[in-house]
């Protein structure tokens, strides 16, 4: 039954970001009559105020590391010093070339879409109608809920003291010292931009580990890492309990071992979560269920509403760009066609801008083994890289997960410079199905980081002793770990 009813499309997209786009674009290409309604600005939080600037900030952070290495290489250059304010500006400048480069409102119309931008929030009126901030109406037969998530606050005393992410884009300059809360990946990489920007930085987190969704590999690598530059890594500590303001600064109180303890700081900042943006949508009206804090969908993303989808960060599922955009073309494709498409995440190459990057992809060697398949490692570290030697970056490794029946390649964890675009060679493997030894055969650029992939595969292909003549040339050698330019003939 409608509810307040407007003009009528084929399907309404709510929300803006890549999800929402890539959901309208394709449901226009489909063939739909396509409205795409964004309450604010088109892009979402990943080119507005997400990854996207946080790039840039991780960037002025690596020229401010790169510059202790001038005198090594013969360049006499003064000290650099930070203008945090100029920082900002011009990661704003970028926001806006990045916009301007993707046209994002004249790319949807061109495609047929017609975009309602700054229309406000949206609330569901019924199951096929919703009303617009901007007083406006709109019916659909269908829609995509795609409205994106935001920082989570924790509900304790002082909590509006404390920074979350959105909050560090109105900084003037970077605090003496900041205890982050939170050493997932947002946690992790502000801990260490922060740090190359002077701050003294103090890492809490209630997991064992830091990163700890990631290989335990990685994580102690990191927190090692961190270590080196004065990071201080607090984990496993039992709650966050008040934030409160003394004469000066702030004061974290946290309990450890079952005491509380308490930090003194100039800034705190939470990065403890990403709830989906539920508030105000009025999703009971629509019949569409909730579930800690986010849209419950199934594996085709359509929610308890049978006319209505949902895709990204307010799923809750893979909250990544890539994962969003995915998320966004298969619900368009479900909405449309009732395909039953599912949108299980199987290869979702990932990382973080941290001092050194981290990435993977696919299965940790615990998760392939709970799973009951028998694995094979090869761990190379970044040291016996000649790029590293060369640019003075051996810290961390590259470690292969591989199938010993099939040869599978499963997963991969890199830690080091370039990390993030390393583990990209091994999701395009994973994604073709290539068997570790013909991974071992590919002619890498030499000298590159990317060639640490094939020194860990030549690894797990020694280990195997695998009875293939690619595999005999590298056992012919006599040790898992080669020359990357070594190659020798049967």
């Amino acid at each position: 039954m409608s509810g307040v009813e407007g003009e009528r499309f084929d399907l309404v997209v709510l929300g803006g970001g890549p999800a929402g786009m890539t959901a309208a674009l394709r449901a226009a290409e489909l063939g739909a009559r396509v409205a795409l309604v964004e309450k604010d600005r088109l892009g979402g939080t990943c080119t507005n105020d997400g990854c996207a600037p946080t790039r840039v900030l991780a960037k002025a952070a690596r020229l401010l590391r790169d510059a202790r290495q001038l005198g090594a290489y013969g360049i006499v250059a003064a000290e650099p010093s930070l203008d945090l304010e100029e920082l900002l500006a011009a990661t704003q400048r970028t926001v806006y070339r990045l916009q301007e480069k993707k046209q994002a409102a004249a790319h949807l119309e061109r495609a047929g879409v017609e975009v309602r931008e700054r229309a406000g929030p949206a609330a569901f009126t019924a199951a096929d109608s919703v009303v617009l901030g901007d007083g406006g109406a709109i019916a659909a037969d269908r829609f995509i809920v795609a409205c994106g998530g935001h920082p989570r606050r924790l509900p304790i005393p002082g909590h509006e003291l404390a920074m979350t992410y959105s909050d560090v884009w109105g900084l003037k300059r970077a605090p003496a010292s900041v205890a982050i809360v939170g050493g997932s990946s947002t946690g992790a990489q502000l801990a260490s931009i922060l740090a190359a920007f002077g701050s003294r930085v103090t890492l809490l987190e209630v997991a064992p580990r830091i990163l700890a969704g990631e290989d335990p590999d990685v994580s102690a690598a990191l927190a090692r890492a961190f270590a080196g530059h004065d990071i201080d890594v607090i984990a496993g500590i039992e709650a966050v309990d008040a934030i409160d303001r003394p004469a000066e600064g702030l004061r974290l109180r946290y309990r450890l071992d079952g005491a509380e303890r308490q930090l003194a700081v100039e800034a705190v900042i939470l990065a403890v979560g990403w709830p989906g943006n539920l508030d105000g949508l009025d999703l009971d009206a629509a019949g569409v269920a909730t579930e800690r804090g986010y849209v419950r969908v199934d594996d085709t993303l359509r929610t308890s509403a049978p006319n209505i989808w949902a895709a990204g960060d307010i799923t809750g599922r893979m909250m990544l760009v890539q994962s969003a955009t995915f998320e966004g073309r298969v619900a368009a494709e479900n909405a449309l066609r009732d395909e039953g498409r599912s949108a299980r995440h199987a290869i979702v190459a990932h990382g973080g801008f941290t001092d050194p990057e981290y990435a993977s992809v696919g299965l940790t060697e615990a998760q392939a083994q709970t799973a009951g398949q028998l694995v094979e490692t090869g761990t190379v570290p970044y040291a016996d890289l000649d790029r590293a030697v060369i640019d003075g970056r051996t810290e961390g490794f590259c470690k292969l997960v591989v199938e010993r029946d099939s040869h599978r390649i499963l997963g991969a964890h890199v830690v080091g410079e370039q990390a993030v675009e390393v583990v990209q060679i091994v999701a395009g493997a994973m994604a073709g199905n290539v068997a570790v030894e013909r991974l071992a055969e590919v002619e890498f650029a030499y000298p590159t980081f990317t060639a640490i992939v094939g020194l860990a595969a030549r690894q797990v292909v020694h280990a195997l002793r695998l009875p293939s003549d690619e595999a005999r040339a590298w056992e012919a050698m006599g040790r898992p770990r080669v020359a990357e330019w070594e190659r020798r003939e049967t």
